[in-house]
């Protein structure tokens, strides 16, 4: 996983994420860069750049020169002009689109099947953790809470060889635990064929200590004791933690399904 990433974040406070122990979002005291009307199409002149963040086509803001807005001596990115969170990252760590690279897709609350980057290869954060996940269902979540509890929405995004199903959905008023905890228990309900292998990633402590560490749940006992019934009907599954906002694409993606089903949900 990426370490030189770091999450600002331009929300309303009311609309922030609540993520009980993780890394918090810093607030960007810069001015608000613009972004073209709906969301899409090319940026104005002197806001964001079409560029490529290692293996991931990104959107860098610039100046009105074209110039890397410059911010604690990184540049400022986001993978999709209409999302949420932005990031810091380390400038050489971004290149022009000519320099080699496998683009992900970008996100989408669809569901929908696209070529994958190589799970052999090195640069692939899940590979950290894995020799290999050719031959396994890997399974990334995440929960979102505004509020805390407050409206809240999941996010998943689940591949298999060169195949991808994403889950975004709005679950109503919860807590950030609830809302990690139905994330998983969507991702493995989605899996039909339960003799793969499955890895499953989360950036949810509290969900990792009562799955996987098998801490016992003062809370949410019923939905614990549901996702484990789940989990022991897999031949091979495991659960790892991952860190959240660090770079991990997967992770990034499903952290801005779980966002984008609260915001769709408000509209």
């Amino acid at each position: 996983m990426t370490r030189d990433q770091k999450p600002v974040t331009s929300l309303p406070s009311e609309a922030r994420r609540a993520k009980g122990g993780d890394q918090k979002p810093v607030t960007s005291d810069q001015p608000a860069l613009r972004s073209p009307k709906g969301g899409g199409g090319k940026p104005e002149a002197g806001n964001w750049q079409r560029m490529r963040f290692k293996k991931n086509k990104v959107w860098m803001a610039v100046d009105l020169q074209g110039q890397p807005v410059i911010k604690e001596g990184k540049v400022l990115i986001k993978y999709q002009l209409e999302q949420d969170y932005e990031y810091l990252v380390k400038r050489e760590n971004v290149t022009s689109l000519e320099s080699p690279g496998t683009e992900t897709p970008p996100f989408s609350g669809k569901t929908h099947r696209h070529k994958l980057p190589d799970p052999k290869d090195p640069g692939d954060p899940a590979s950290s953790k894995q020799t290999s996940l050719a031959d396994k269902i890997c399974v990334f979540t995440d929960g979102a809470s505004s509020g805390n509890p407050g409206p809240s929405g999941i996010g998943v995004v689940l591949r298999y060889g060169e195949h991808a199903k994403e889950i975004s959905q709005f679950i109503g008023d919860a807590t950030n635990n609830i809302a990690e905890l139905k994330a998983i228990d969507a991702g493995l309900s989605a899996l039909k064929n339960r003799d793969i292998p499955v890895r499953l990633f989360t950036d949810s402590k509290y969900a990792y200590g009562l799955l996987e560490l098998n801490w016992k749940a003062q809370k949410n006992r019923q939905l614990v004791e549901s996702i484990k019934k789940k989990m022991s009907g897999f031949k091979d599954l495991k659960i790892i933690k991952v860190k959240g906002h660090s770079g991990h694409p997967e992770n990034e993606k499903a952290d801005y399904l779980a966002t984008s089903a609260i915001k769709n949900a408000k509209q």
